[in-house]
């Protein structure tokens, strides 16, 4: 997670995909729904209407296996509408152009085929979420576990950073994982392949910062390893926008 369970009860708006909280984390879909009796408002995308979306103020009925065409075409509305945050993206992220070549092939007509969600619908979701700054995104593994869920989550935090939504209080990418702090063993460099922050091994960039950031850092394995392919070495994934830090990228 992006953000901490503390800042839920004061977010103004959650984008919910892929996610029945109720019955998989029942603890945090309190805090939610404690939000929204609040006043905080609550879009939710499932193939199912499950128990969170008994609370949404809209739901989004997509069909299996089309999330990342439903954010295409949230995104193709806030770039051809200029709802983006036109100031953030061009500040702290890297490979927009192609990103807006991507999702200007996603209008919401053509994912209402794709998506069985209505384009006016699609419209209206992403024109709430550029009006209601910051929105909380929140996923669980509706989203990732798919033969695309690795698209799906580079889906998600796209969204959020044509937002502005990373790195402010109450926004975010807030998956709701399955087991205790597999989040954080992967945050911190426990993969074989990937420096702390996800920076690639085979980055020499990011090979030559690491000494810079103090202290040591244990061995990896590179391309040649065996071991490598096990993991997301050789793993293709569509482009999308990377957050710049002050010494490193974190790629979304």
């Amino acid at each position: 997670m992006t953000n901490s369970f503390a800042e839920v009860l004061g977010a103004k708006l959650f984008f919910v995909i892929g996610s029945n909280m109720t019955e998989a984390h029942p603890v945090a879909s309190t805090f939610v729904k404690q939000a929204v009796r609040n006043g905080a408002e609550l879009i939710v995308a499932d193939p199912r209407f499950n128990g969170i979306a008994e609370h949404a103020h809209t739901y989004m009925q997509i069909k299996v296996g089309s999330d990342v065409a439903l954010i295409n075409g949230m995104m193709h509305v806030l770039i051809t509408e200029d709802l983006y945050d036109r100031d953030y993206v061009m500040a702290n992220t890297v490979g927009f152009d192609e990103l807006r070549e991507v999702v200007m092939q996603y209008p919401p007509e053509r994912v209402a085929e794709i998506s069985g969600v209505p384009a006016d619908t699609i419209r209206a979701v992403a024109r709430k979420m550029a009006a209601v700054r910051p929105s909380m995104l929140m996923y669980t593994l509706g989203i990732t576990e798919h033969t695309c869920g690795v698209n799906n989550v580079l889906s998600c935090a796209n969204l959020q950073m044509l937002l502005g939504n990373v790195g402010v209080e109450y926004g975010g990418v807030n998956p709701l994982r399955g087991q205790n702090n597999v989040q954080g063993a992967c945050d911190m460099g426990a993969l074989p392949a990937d420096y702390p922050g996800y920076q690639k091994v085979t980055d020499g960039g990011a090979s030559q910062i690491r000494p810079g950031l103090g202290g040591g850092v244990a061995r990896h394995t590179g391309p040649d390893d065996p071991r490598y392919d096990r993991r997301t070495g050789k793993r293709q994934c569509q482009s999308a926008l990377r957050v710049r830090r002050k010494h490193r990228q974190y790629r979304a």
